[in-house]
């Protein structure tokens, strides 16, 4: 894997930096990132999909452990980095990873053909909640997510009703996958270093999920927590008729993901 040495030489030999407003914060501890794929269970034949590979770092271990790796790459000086020095070893696809805000960029679909995959990915920040929420609800062959994200994010992902961090994320991820974290990771891990602190995270996918229809809790979930402090019966309106146990003057961060699943097969909301 590359050395932090080697990574500023390939940037400097391209004309390149580290782009703030991409969120490029490269992972250069190579135990963490062997801890990371580890804990992804990844293989041989395995078809692996890589967001924000950046120099390749993660991609190399990828490849050397014989995964079938599709990198996503919006930074085009890096999408030319890695063509030059992975080439034909990985599917490169060069662009965002979503197409606006709930889809996946369509030639990363086109790519992973609708066979079964595994995320393995240091995720850029901006990317990392939107990128796991169209995942979990559009992809149900994504077999789990093993990730480098901000550690709010991470708590957001696990938090519980009645706190703060409790909302979409959070009723989303844990419908649908067992959450745990791998690491808590400083910034010495980092090049260069982020002005947050990050976790390793894996979201290994239920095999009998709480919900029966993601995307119709994706949509309660918006339209409830964009008015938290509402009482449901409020957003919801007065006629709708609540499940037995869900009082009218509840606020959404006091429901459990189960009542917020009972929510939305009462009442489904278009797009």
């Amino acid at each position: 894997m590359q050395t932090l040495n080697e990574i500023r030489f390939l940037l400097e030999s391209h004309g390149l930096s580290p782009r703030h407003a991409l969120g490029q914060n490269f992972l250069i501890d190579h135990n963490l990132i062997r801890k990371l794929v580890d804990a992804s269970g990844v293989g041989a034949g395995d078809v692996v999909l890589e967001v924000g590979p950046g120099t390749g770092t993660m991609t190399e271990e990828l490849v050397a452990r014989g995964c079938e790796v599709i990198a996503c790459e919006l930074d085009a000086g890096l999408g030319d980095l890695l063509t030059k020095t992975l080439g034909e070893r990985i599917t490169l696809v060069r662009g965002d990873c979503l197409a606006g805000k709930s889809a996946m960029n369509e030639e990363v679909v086109a790519a992973l053909r609708g066979r079964a995959f595994t995320l393995v990915s240091n995720l850029p920040y901006g990317a990392a909640s939107p990128l796991m929420v169209t995942i979990l609800t559009k992809h149900p062959e994504c077999r789990g997510m093993f990730v480098t994200i901000q550690k709010e994010v991470g708590e957001r992902l696990r938090a519980k009703p009645g706190t703060k961090d409790y909302g979409e994320l959070g009723v989303i991820a844990q419908a649908l996958a067992e959450i745990e974290r791998i690491a808590v990771l400083p910034g010495a891990c980092f090049w260069p270093r982020p002005k947050v602190e990050s976790e390793m995270v894996s979201l290994v996918r239920r095999s009998e999920p709480l919900t029966r229809d993601a995307e119709a809790l994706a949509r309660m979930c918006r339209v409830l927590f964009t008015k938290r402090r509402k009482q449901i019966g409020a957003i919801l309106g007065r006629g709708f008729g609540f499940p037995d146990g869900i009082d009218a003057s509840a606020r959404p961060e006091s429901l459990t993901v189960e009542q917020i699943e009972s929510l939305a097969r009462r009442a489904p909301i278009a797009e």
